[in-house]
């Protein structure tokens, strides 16, 4: 029988995706199933973000359009970068428009990585980061983040971690699926710690501005990181665009132009219609408001999942509130149970769709995902019946 690529052959499907299909199958056969599994805003794109795309249709921008972005929007991602981030990127040279945040970190990982490289990515992460780096056919060494440590690894990890074949950090801050974020000081010692190792460091910056406590540091914010800090940012979480698959990558000159090659081979091009709504996303004053109205609702949940833990108390399910993203990872290890277990039996036996934390990692392991990007009924009676499932353990 002939072969198939090994890489691909190692990989696990996203369980994010089979956990979904499983909760539409069980609504579909009549099930009343509460899906809080899904990293889906539940809010829709400003319409006046979709009035833009509308337009640009109408005018005729459905052929192929430059592989660096259209300038316009390459100006905005480098506007939105000083503006948030206090960065200055050139969008001739150090910006370019991919098709989503997935295809921004295939693009970076293409650019640096060759056969053999060793990759370091923290334990929990989420499982894209690992298996991107697999099929481009590198090592990955997992550095724990245990919840002790607010799933932020202890810098000791990453010394212990170092090889010589080390070639990038991959870190995901504000982190799907734990919502944490470390401090500016944390990301300096870290940056000092690349520098003096000779590595690249690969900052998933989507979540940025999910955040609900003091805002977070990017990674190429501190002395010195910009030169070695390769930036993957999105407009799915922040403009709820999911499905619009339009994100950019921020990193030196010379990582764009390989990227620019990358991408050329893989995709060509954003739809131009895309790369218009996305360019006034960005810049409207608008939409800035309905971002900052979705961020409330996200704080609101939040709080009210909070307010329920401390209302129930439960010596069975530990809940600590994240700093960032829209995901609260529900630490059930008093349980006994494999997270995979806790999940199947939490959907069949009360009706709510959730991920396993091992689908994250070994430090996972235990820990289940809940989205807090559903309704704020659902939320709440999608937890109470968590809360009630586990206490019957």
């Amino acid at each position: 029988m002939q072969s198939l690529n090994v890489q691909l052959d190692a990989l696990r499907q996203s369980p994010t995706i089979a956990m979904g299909d499983r909760v539409i199958a069980l609504k579909a056969s009549g099930h009343n199933i509460i899906g809080l599994q899904v990293g889906d805003p539940d809010f829709a794109t400003p319409q006046p973000v979709v009035d833009v795309a509308m337009k640009a249709l109408q005018d005729g921008l459905t052929h192929y359009g430059p592989s660096r972005g259209f300038l316009d929007l390459r100006q905005a991602a480098a506007s939105k970068l000083s503006r948030d981030n206090d960065l200055s990127y050139d969008p001739q040279t150090e910006i370019l428009i991919t098709h989503g945040g997935i295809h921004a970190y295939y693009l970076a990982m293409q650019s640096i990585l060759n056969p053999g490289d060793d990759v370091l990515i923290p334990d929990p992460s989420w499982g894209t980061h690992t298996n991107m780096a697999i099929m481009l056919r590198s090592n990955i060494i997992r550095v724990p983040a245990p919840a002790e440590n607010g799933f932020i690894p202890y810098f000791e990890s990453w010394e212990k971690a170092l090889t010589p074949k080390t070639r990038v950090i991959v870190l995901n801050y504000p982190s799907n699926p734990t919502g944490a974020y470390p401090t500016r000081e944390y990301l300096q010692t870290l940056q000092d710690f690349a520098a003096a190792n000779d590595l690249w460091i690969i900052s998933d910056a989507v979540y940025e501005n999910l955040y609900y406590e003091e805002k977070p540091t990017s990674a190429a914010a501190t002395d010195g990181a910009k030169e070695r800090t390769i930036l993957v940012n999105s407009l799915s979480k922040t403009y709820a665009m999911t499905g619009w698959r339009v994100g950019f990558l921020a990193a030196p000159k010379r990582v764009i132009e390989n990227a620019l090659k990358a991408g050329q081979n893989s995709i060509t091009c954003v739809a131009p219609f895309i790369q218009k709504a996305a360019a006034f996303a960005l810049t409207d004053p608008q939409v800035k408001k309905d971002v900052e109205a979705m961020r409330a609702a996200y704080a609101r949940r939040r709080e009210l999942v909070t307010r329920i833990s401390h209302e129930l108390e439960s010596e069975k399910i530990l809940v600590t509130p994240p700093q960032g993203a829209f995901y609260f990872f529900l630490d059930l290890r008093p349980l006994k149970m494999t997270s995979l277990e806790i999940c199947e039996r939490i959907l069949e036996e009360a009706g709510v769709g959730l991920v396993p934390g091992s689908a994250f990692g070994e430090q996972g392991e235990g820990f289940v995902r809940m989205t807090i990007a559903a309704s704020d009924e659902e939320v709440e009676m999608g937890f109470r019946k968590i809360v009630e499932w586990a206490e019957k353990q």
